[in-house]
């Protein structure tokens, strides 16, 4: 029997941007009541969607009020906010992938859950075709750069696995692959950052979560001179909205962004 239009859930409820953006992506808006306030993406929901919550925190009482049949979030750190919603009687559905193939994986299974996998594997397919298309130009590069990328300031935390597998597809090289395995922020502190002296990034990619990246405060740090990415200038911010949150964002203006910064490099390094 083909699915009738009122198949799967109605009234979704994104605590992150992440499941907002593929249901748009979907041509699936109609069945969000409810965004968190950190979605930029796309700009319209900001326009069209009540805010309910911020990452670590919700208004469960607003939350309630929209009715929601399914609310959707990620990660560990919202699992309060899930707990609260279950006991209310809620459907929460929070995901917790850390990597490329989950995101991807995510999307489809996003799609299946309101009723139109269909779609949803197209689009999956559509970003995989992205990802190739990235990794076939960066093959062509005449050497990879090894690169840092900090995921926050104090303490210095580096980056997660999508972001540095998404480097790597770009055509440069994690310089902290072992911390990217780790999935919580607490296992990639930095305890020690003459380690990313030693390590030698040929590029320092900043993302500070939810605040502007400052070069020149990275460049002044102790000892940090000798790191060829600083004596280079080779210090860029990657805005978090489109690295930082494992969906569609991170798998193309993300991508597109380091593998820009990362061909540039390979130019002058010739």
């Amino acid at each position: 029997m083909p699915h009738s239009r009122l198949s799967g859930p109605q009234r979704i409820v994104c605590l992150t941007e992440e499941p907002t953006e593929t249901l748009y992506a979907l041509g699936e808006q109609h069945r969000i009541v409810g965004i968190s306030g950190f979605t930029v993406r796309p700009a319209i929901a900001r326009k069209q969607k009540p805010k309910v919550s911020a990452f670590t925190s919700a208004k469960i009482g607003e939350i309630l009020k929209l009715q929601p049949d399914f609310v959707i979030g990620f990660s560990d750190i919202q699992a309060e906010i899930a707990a609260e919603l279950i006991k209310h009687g809620v459907e929460v559905w929070i995901s917790n992938h850390r990597s490329v193939a989950g995101i991807l994986d995510y999307i489809r299974r996003l799609g299946a859950l309101v009723g139109v996998a269909d779609k949803a594997n197209a689009y999956a397919d559509e970003l995989q075709r992205g990802l190739d298309a990235v990794a076939l130009a960066a093959a062509a590069l005449p050497c990879r750069p090894k690169v840092y990328f900090e995921e926050w300031d104090e303490p210095l935390i580096s980056g997660i696995g999508w972001v540095a597998e998404l480097v790597r597809i770009a055509g440069g090289d994690d310089v902290f692959p072992e911390r990217a395995a780790e999935p919580l922020a607490k296992q990639r502190i930095l305890e020690d950052p003459d380690e990313v002296v030693r390590r030698a990034p040929d590029i320092i990619l900043g993302s500070w979560c939810g605040k502007k990246f400052r070069p020149d405060k990275v460049a002044a740090r102790p000892g940090w001179d000798a790191i060829p990415a600083v004596r280079a200038g080779e210090l860029h911010e990657i805005k978090s909205p489109i690295i930082l949150q494992p969906g569609p964002a991170a798998l193309t203006e993300g991508v597109h962004e380091i593998a820009a910064i990362v061909q540039a490099w390979a130019q002058r390094a010739r």
